[in-house]
């Protein structure tokens, strides 16, 4: 388990980080639970860290717990955001997925979503898996792995 020390220790590791890669940024969060670290960064210019479709936010969330797991022997998974982006990107999945579910249940057509990360695929299936109307199936190969929301048989 991370204590305050780690703490400290993470965030001048992340400071550093960017600095040497000359981005200010602001720690607006950081806390820990369930063995997961979270950190919320506040940038000026988001999407060059974010990128196309969060690969560039994924990539970098890979580095920088590589380079923190070098000073921090503890187990732990990073989970970076950068202006709430991954937390407004699950309530529009949450969102559309209930919209197209409820879609699917009145028109009787299933829909296709378009290709997606499993992470994303994963909100979907998690958010209509209550559902006794529609079931969700992911198809495809990745990259171009797609969820089907149903009439539920």
């Amino acid at each position: 388990m991370l204590d305050q020390k780690d703490f400290k220790i993470i965030k001048e590791i992340v400071e550093e980080f960017f600095k040497k890669i000359d981005l200010e940024i602001f720690i607006e969060n950081l806390n820990f639970r369930e063995e997961i670290l979270f950190l919320n960064l506040k940038v000026k210019e988001p999407k060059l860290l974010i990128g196309e479709r969060g690969e560039a936010l994924s990539d970098l969330q890979h580095l920088l717990k590589a380079i923190t797991k070098r000073k921090i022997k503890k187990e732990f998974y990073l989970d970076l955001d950068i202006n709430n982006y991954k937390k407004r990107k699950i309530e529009y999945l949450k969102e559309l997925a209930k919209n197209l579910a409820d879609e699917v249940a009145l028109t009787k057509k299933e829909k296709i979503l378009p290709p997606m990360s499993a992470y994303e695929r994963r909100i979907i299936h998690l958010e209509l898996a209550g559902r006794k109307d529609v079931t969700t199936q992911s198809t495809g190969k990745e990259p171009d792995r797609k969820v089907i929301i149903k009439l539920y048989p």
